[in-house]
């Protein structure tokens, strides 16, 4: 499967605007010592290309906004938050197949 569109790389000081852009919110933070940054990496590009037009997936490396990592209480890596209207409605920590995130943003579209 050829990846096309990629969840891009944000600072964690935009990650506000982007909500308030945004209906829907995919946010990765990651840091390149987790032992699953590639397959997690590879499954927020995948949602990005499958959900491209519906929501935004991002990813934010905590080793350069270690700051808002900390003041956002983010500390077990990998983890992945979901917006939804700005609201964070779910969260998983630690490593989980692709059907779990798929499924989870699925669930919020159709909200």
């Amino acid at each position: 499967m050829s990846i096309k569109h990629q969840a891009e790389y944000i600072r964690e000081k935009n990650l506000k605007q982007l909500m308030q852009n945004e209906n829907l919110v995919v946010v990765y933070y990651l840091g390149t010592l987790c032992g699953c940054f590639d397959l997690i990496i590879s499954f927020m590009d995948r949602l990005a290309e499958e959900y491209q037009g519906k929501a935004k997936i991002v990813k934010i490396d905590i080793e350069q906004n270690s700051n808002n990592a900390k003041k956002n209480h983010i500390s077990n890596l990998p983890r992945v938050l979901i917006f939804k209207d700005a609201k964070l409605t779910e969260q998983f920590v630690g490593k989980s197949p692709y059907e779990t995130y798929s499924n989870a943003v699925e669930m919020h579209l159709q909200l």
